[in-house]
């Protein structure tokens, strides 16, 4: 691998993944290259590095603290939903540590959580088209390039929501370095800082990625390390 790293590097470019995620622009499933290379960096060095994510431990213990109490008040002679509870739990911590709010609060949260659930499920179906080019057609007429269409639109409308959002509660506040996930990749894309400069599609690719990777992966990773 240390060899032929480049061999392995690069994914396939499904249509669902070019439909849905910007073109291929974030870290996730852009060619190898130098761009990726950099694209690397920012995240492991200004969004995923030990630092950062120390730093949201009292938005962990806060959310701890409150699921806790939920499950006390509503326990009792009561079945309690605890899958549901810990998925509550999830993404509202991913939320304030990516948005400074909680999804289930917001309606843009609510939304960004339904498209995410719908774009995973596109992700999983096989698309004949992309290994039999001239059987394309088949995703027109079974309304596959229909659905992927629609649920590109309300991912789009929610990301730019949020970006206009963060950008407005920044804007003519005097801050180093942004305190969420978005507020980062927003000082990056206003001010082409460590040497890499992204553009639109390419900071919503990069949100949308990494968000729905940490809302679809196990909690058991959050609650019980």
């Amino acid at each position: 691998m240390v060899t032929h790293d480049t061999t392995f590097a690069n994914r396939p470019r499904f249509k669902a993944m070019m439909k849905l995620v910007y073109g291929c622009r974030d870290v996730a499933f852009l060619p190898y290259g130098e761009y990726w290379r950099r694209l690397r960096s920012i995240v492991v060095l200004q969004l995923l590095s030990n630092k950062r994510v120390q730093s949201y431990s009292a938005i962990r213990e806060e959310e701890a603290a409150l699921i806790v109490k939920k499950v006390l008040e509503t326990s009792g002679n009561t079945a309690v939903d605890l899958s549901a509870m810990f998925e509550s739990f999830s993404n509202d911590v991913i939320g304030r540590s990516a948005f400074g709010g909680k999804l289930s609060d917001s309606e843009n949260g609510k939304k960004f959580l339904e498209a995410m659930a719908d774009l995973m499920k596109l992700l999983g179906i096989i698309d004949i088209g992309d290994f039999i080019a001239w059987l394309g057609w088949i995703g027109r007429v079974n309304g596959f390039d229909r659905r992927l269409d629609d649920t590109a639109k309300r991912i789009d409308l929610v990301l730019e929501s949020v970006i206009q959002e963060r950008m407005l509660e920044k804007k003519g506040v005097k801050e180093e370095s942004g305190e969420h996930f978005v507020d980062i990749l927003l000082d990056i894309y206003n001010h082409t800082t460590l040497d890499v400069s992204i553009d639109r599609d390419s900071l919503k690719a990069i949100i949308l990625v990494i968000i729905s990777l940490f809302v679809h992966t196990s909690i058991s990773h959050f609650f019980f390390k």
